[in-house]
């Protein structure tokens, strides 16, 4: 069964188009770099009904087809953040201090008090709060955090699982790549995918369709793509067409597709490998 990755950005800060969402593109990245693909992803803002409506689609996502899904953002101690409330909610269960986050926590303050050179106050009021960021939803694992010992959090569903990382990039992008590399070695497929495509020039996408067609039905396992572009300011009005799948699917469905454009006296451009 191959395993589909989504992605999930909250924070209004994003949506308000105060901060430029990072995470999508690094998270496409990450994967890419081991032969791996986001199947989707979501935005939603600090709204803890639109955060439990879309965990709970996630984790019925894990259930049902063994999702892996990166959650960024709101699981701070904040009165806007409420990303582990929610995934409580959307899980049925209660929030609990994590004994492992707990002690990470306390062990971060008593850094602070070092760094600081203050006594370390366990009982102060700011320090008892900061556990808060340790409550996390009943049987949730930690996600270790390289960058200030705060750890994520990770709640299996099924075959399936979703994993809460901070909304701070410095932070989120090691805790996910050590989820990929720990958790997700064995789906590592380096060389599993390819793309392979050429610009046809002043081509409408109906003309071409039949073909994309013929190719899809004839050649299983492959995906035909066109992307149209109106203003280029090299090729001008053109269409980016091509085959993506794995190699040996896109080496023998993409000689097929050259043909058929040969055949229809298109004009071609260059070509384009992934």
């Amino acid at each position: 069964m191959t395993t589909h990755f989504g992605l999930i950005i909250v924070g209004d800060e994003i949506l308000s188009g105060k901060r430029a969402d990072k995470h999508l593109p690094k998270v496409i990245g990450l994967l890419a770099a081991r032969g791996l693909q986001l199947s989707y992803a979501d935005y939603v803002g600090d709204d803890p009904d639109r955060i439990t409506a879309t965990l709970a689609h996630a984790f019925a996502a894990a259930r049902a087809s063994g999702d892996v899904v990166f959650c960024t953002g709101g699981i701070g101690a904040t009165p806007d953040d409420h990303t582990r409330q929610c995934a409580a909610r959307a899980l049925g269960v209660e929030l609990a201090l994590h004994p492992e986050a707990e002690r990470l926590i306390r062990e971060r303050m008593q850094d602070i008090a070092k760094e600081q050179s203050v006594p370390y106050e366990p009982d102060r009021h700011d320090n008892i709060h900061r556990l808060n960021m340790g409550m996390f939803p009943v049987g949730a694992a930690i996600i270790p955090n390289p960058y200030n010992k705060i750890p994520g959090f990770s709640c299996r569903a099924g075959q399936g699982a979703v994993h809460f990382v901070p909304g701070f990039p410095v932070m989120a992008w090691p805790m996910i790549e050590w989820l990929l590399d720990t958790h997700y070695a064995g789906l590592h497929q380096k060389l599993a995918y390819s793309e392979k495509s050429v610009i046809v020039m002043g081509s409408m996408e109906a003309a071409l369709t039949p073909l994309m067609l013929e190719i899809e039905a004839s050649h299983k396992g492959v995906k035909v793509f066109s992307l149209p572009s109106v203003d280029h300011p090299d090729y001008g009005r053109h269409i980016e067409l091509g085959v993506k799948g794995l190699p040996e699917n896109v080496d023998a469905a993409y000689p097929v597709l050259l043909a058929g454009l040969h055949n229809l006296d298109a004009k071609l451009g260059p070509e384009l490998v992934r």
